[in-house]
C-alpha cells in the first residue's frame, strides 16, 4: 500500500497524519496522498494550496484527500481545486469508517457541536526513539488574531486511563520519550468527570511507567499550570526541563488587544518561580510579530520578554490576518514593519540560543539519539553525536557549538549508556 502524509502546521497534526496513514492502510487505500493543513498563517494555507497542485503535477495518477485546520474553516477552497479528490474535517479524520474509497459529502459536520463527543487516542512515533500522545484538542478561548479554535472546535481530552495505558506500550516497544500533545494542553481535562487536570496526568503516566526515562510537554499556557504540575517539575527528574509557552506578546496592552489572559508580569514570574523550582528549566515560546497597533515601544517590550523571561527556543510568527478574527478587523501595520520586527525577534532568538549551547560546552549530558547522527539533550538542546545507534540514551562530553546545535566528542572510557 502507498499512502503518503504531508504536514504543516504543529506537533499534534504530525501525530494525527500518522495515524491517519494507519487507518487509511487499515481501510484498503492505495495511491494515496494526505495533505494536513494548518490555518494559524495565510502563508500556510497558501503553501498547502501549492504543495497540492505540485503534487498532483508529480504524481498525477495519486489521489489527494486534504484535511486540517485549513480545511475545516475554508472546505470550499480545497473542494473547488481540481486536484484535490477529497476534503475531511478534522473532527472525524482519524476515524476508521472515514476512509472509505468512495468520498463523502463535501459539506463538512459542525466541529464546534463536538463538545460531547469521546476524543480517541492519537499516536505517533518520530526517528523509532520519541512517541507522541494527542492527549488533547480544540480550544474554549478566543484570543481575537486567532482561527485554531473554528478549526479544532471546543476543548476535548482523551481519558486518563487510555492515555497512561497508551504510555505503558510505548515503554515497552522501547520508545525513550513520549511527548504530550494537544491544542490547549493546559486545559487538559476541562471536559472529563472529576476535570483532572495536565499534573495530574503526568504524574499519573510516571507512576506507572517507571521505566520511561523522559516526558516532555509540547507547549502550555502561562496562566494554567496547575499545582501538580508546578510539583512534577520540581520533584519529577523524569518529566523533561523543558516548556514551551504561548506567550505572544510582552506587552500589557497588545495581550489585552489580543485577548490574552495573562499581563506581562505573570509571564516573567511565572519563569522566575519555575526556574527556582527546576535551575536547569529552559524555556520556547511563541510570539507574535507586528500586531495591529503594535508601535515601536510596545515592540520593545516583546523583545525585551527574550531576556526577561530566559527564552531560548523562539516560534516567531509575523501577524497575519485570519479572516472571521476580531484582529482581521483592526488597521494592520506595513508588511514592512511587521517583517523588520519579526526578523528582530528571530536575530534575539538566535542569540538567546547560542548563548544557550555556549554554556553546555565541557559538560557530561544525557542524550537521546536520533537516525542520522543526531540527537537531543534534557532540555532539547540538539547534539551532533557519533558512535552511539539511534533510540539511546548515553551521556557524552560536549566539546563544542556551533551556534544552532551542540558537538558531542568521541566516546571515551567515561562513556556509558544511560538506557538502551
Amino acid at each position: 500500500m502507498s499512502v503518503e502524509t504531508i504536514s504543516f502546521g504543529c506537533r499534534l497534526n504530525l501525530v494525527e497524519s500518522e495515524a491517519m496513514r494507519r487507518e487509511a492502510i487499515a481501510q484498503g487505500r492505495n495511491n494515496l496522498v494526505i495533505v494536513n493543513t494548518c490555518a494559524v498563517t495565510a502563508e500556510a494555507v497558501r503553501q498547502a494550496g501549492q504543495t497540492i497542485r505540485r503534487l498532483k503535477r508529480e504524481h498525477p495518477d495519486k489521489e489527494i484527500v486534504v484535511t486540517g485546520c485549513a480545511a475545516q474553516t475554508d472546505p470550499q477552497r480545497f473542494a473547488a481545486m481540481p486536484e484535490v479528490f477529497q476534503v475531511l474535517g478534522n473532527a472525524d479524520k482519524a476515524a476508521p469508517e472515514t476512509w472509505q474509497r468512495e468520498p463523502k459529502s463535501r459539506v463538512l459536520p459542525d466541529i464546534m457541536a463536538r463538545s460531547a463527543d469521546p476524543l480517541p487516542l492519537v499516536e505517533g512515533t518520530e526517528d523509532h526513539t520519541r512517541a507522541f500522545l494527542g492527549a488533547q484538542t480544540g480550544c474554549d478561548h478566543r484570543c481575537t488574531f486567532c482561527i485554531i479554535p473554528y478549526g479544532r472546535g471546543p476543548s476535548r481530552s482523551v481519558a486518563q486511563k487510555d492515555i497512561v495505558a497508551a504510555a505503558v506500550r510505548l515503554t515497552k516497544q522501547g520508545f525513550r520519550e513520549i511527548v504530550l500533545t494537544g491544542v490547549d494542553l493546559t486545559s487538559y481535562g476541562d471536559n472529563l468527570a472529576g476535570r483532572p487536570r495536565l499534573g495530574r496526568l503526568v504524574k499519573a503516566i510516571l507512576a506507572a511507567v517507571p521505566d520511561l526515562p523522559r516526558l516532555r510537554l509540547s507547549s502550555v499556557d502561562c496562566i494554567e499550570i496547575d499545582d501538580d504540575l508546578f510539583d512534577a517539575i520540581a520533584h519529577e527528574p523524569r518529566l523533561m526541563p523543558h516548556l514551551h509557552l504561548s506567550l505572544q506578546a510582552g506587552h500589557d496592552l497588545t495581550l489585552k488587544r489580543m485577548g490574552r489572559r495573562h499581563a506581562r508580569r505573570q509571564a516573567v514570574d511565572l519563569c522566575n518561580a519555575l526556574r527556582r523550582l527546576r535551575p536547569d528549566i529552559v524555556f520556547g515560546a511563541d510570539l507574535i510579530a507586528g500586531f495591529p497597533g503594535e508601535t515601536e515601544e510596545m515592540f520593545q517590550a516583546t523583545l525585551d520578554l527574550i531576556a526577561d523571561c530566559g527564552l531560548i527556543y523562539l516560534h516567531v510568527f509575523p501577524f497575519s490576518a485570519r479572516p472571521g478574527t476580531p484582529a482581521a478587523k483592526m488597521p494592520p501595520l506595513p508588511g514592512t514593519i511587521i517583517k523588520e520586527r519579526a526578523a528582530r525577534l528571530r536575530a534575539a532568538g538566535d542569540e538567546a540560543l547560542a548563548a544557550h549551547l555556549a554554556s553546555h560546552v565541557g559538560q557530561r549530558l544525557a542524550i537521546l539519539t536520533e537516525r542520522g547522527g543526531k540527537g537531543r539533550t534534557e532540555d532539547f538542546s540538539l547534539v551532533e553525536v557519533s558512535d552511539v545507534p539511534a533510540g539511546l540514551i548515553s551521556e557524552r562530553e560536549i566539546v563544542a557549538s556551533d551556534g544552532k546545535k551542540l558537538i558531542a566528542g568521541r566516546a571515551d572510557p567515561a562513556f556509558r549508556i544511560v538506557f538502551q
